[in-house]
């Protein structure tokens, strides 16, 4: 392997003036500069000259493209031009997402050379469970929409959140709004499906003195509240038809009416909606206008299911034990994760908050295990959900899980049937019942 040639020093002088991590390597990975600010994100005390981006970053001994990622290098020797993907790095916080930012330089004879690497945290999103209050994942399904919120996010293009309920789209327009520039303003959350037909334009728009029964004061609306910033609107399928065209002026002109009011009022928002409704059926069935939805969908982004992304489960349930049970260091038993790991979970993520919060309340030290998280599983046994993946139905896959639980329950040393049964929560007779119905 050839030497690189020396640097100019106005080019690392260049470097060290910007206060994003920065990094200038080679075509062989090998990082040939880097400035201050990327030596305290990544150096750890460690020398990162001449040693590989994968190797500092990744702490992998393999391009990204050899582990499962997508390398920005092998893009931009393909394209010949810039290239942006997000990446999980270990940083000196522990392992979070960054946006890099990846610029090929031509060297003396034309060819590509040098490459620069910008590196940008991502700040409502991580790869680990500890201190998360935003999107946590790991999933090639949860990096996807994590890249589409990166790569929209700083524009002021309309996005559309889709996804079944407990999603977590709320989350994600959060993650919408901070990577844009007007993180430092609100983001003003409406819920349209609680707002009553009559409310809904008061409490949008805004409304002025007697301009209805009740109006004893001028009011400002949420549209007011959030300019400057964005306005969430959750649950958008279910805003009043009459409310649309109004909505639609909005997002056309920037402009709207307090109610009882004459005089223009002009608003600078960001727009981020989201759905659980087919709107796109909904305009078929006249329900919804077409040109709104064409107006709101400018950027949609699909939020998977929790069953679609089931390996990001057990970063999950570490978050969510720490908010429903803080003042306790609960744990997962390996019998526990399985459990979970294997349940379709129709109501995503906020089903496994509800799962999660009654097996802590059914335990009484520090592990939450296989019966226990059985037990909170079967509370739901008698609603009806949806179809599990594979046309499994729900009662017959909570009775796989009870088998695994149960089996897994026989195998603690030293317990009776009777000390199991307490255990379980449930009489001894039962417990012998459901055994010989398992054949265990």
């Amino acid at each position: 392997m050839h030497p690189s040639p020396p640097l100019p020093e106005t080019l690392t002088a260049w470097l060290e003036s910007l206060p994003e991590p920065h990094i200038l390597f080679d075509r062989h990975y090998r990082i040939l500069a880097a400035n201050a600010a990327y030596l305290r994100q990544y150096g750890q005390g460690r020398p990162v000259l001449g040693r590989t981006c994968h190797e500092v970053s990744h702490h992998s001994s393999v391009p990204c493209d050899q582990a499962g990622e997508s390398c920005p290098l092998a893009r931009a020797l393909q394209s010949r031009q810039r290239e942006r993907v997000l990446h999980l790095h270990h940083t000196r916080c522990g392992e979070d997402y960054v946006q890099i930012e990846l610029l090929p330089l031509r060297g003396p004879g034309g060819q590509l050379q040098y490459f620069l690497e910008k590196m940008e945290p991502q700040p409502s999103a991580s790869g680990a469970a500890a201190g998360a209050q935003g999107m946590i994942g790991r999933s090639p399904a949860f990096q996807a929409v994590r890249e589409l919120i990166a790569r929209v996010g700083p524009s002021q293009a309309s996005v559309l959140l889709l996804g079944e309920s407990g999603t977590g789209k709320e989350l994600a327009a959060r993650a919408v709004h901070e990577a844009s520039s007007r993180a430092a303003r609100a983001l003003v959350v409406v819920d349209c499906a609680s707002l009553p037909e009559t409310l809904f334009e008061s409490e949008l728009f805004g409304h002025e003195k007697g301009a209805f029964t009740g109006a004893h004061a001028a009011r400002a609306g949420l549209v007011e509240v959030a300019h400057g910033g964005t306005l969430f609107l959750d649950e958008v399928g279910d805003i009043p038809l009459s409310m649309q065209v109004k909505l639609l002026r909005l997002l056309e002109g920037g402009t709207y009416r307090r109610v009882g009011q004459t005089e223009l009022r002009r608003a600078d928002i960001r727009l981020v909606a989201a759905t659980h409704r087919d709107l796109r059926a909904m305009v078929r069935e006249g329900r919804f206008r077409q040109d709104l939805y064409y107006r709101l969908s400018t950027f949609p982004i699909q939020l998977p299911a929790l069953r679609e992304r089931a390996q990001d489960i057990p970063l999950l349930a570490e978050s969510l034990l720490q908010r429903v049970a803080p003042g306790r260091r609960l744990t997962l038993s390996p019998a526990a994760l399985r459990c979970l790991v294997q349940h379709p979970f129709p109501g995503n993520v906020r089903e496994l908050r509800n799962v999660l919060e009654r097996a802590a309340l059914l335990t009484d030290g520090d592990t939450l295990t296989g019966p226990a998280v059985a037990r909170a599983l079967s509370f739901d046994q008698g609603a009806r959900a949806p179809e599990a993946p594979g046309g499994a139905a729900p009662g017959a896959d909570l009775r796989s899980l009870e088998a695994a639980a149960l089996r897994s329950a026989l195998q603690t040393p030293g317990r009776t049937r009777r000390e199991l049964a307490q255990a379980l929560g449930i009489s001894p007779r039962t417990l012998y019942r459901k055994l010989r119905a398992l054949q265990l």
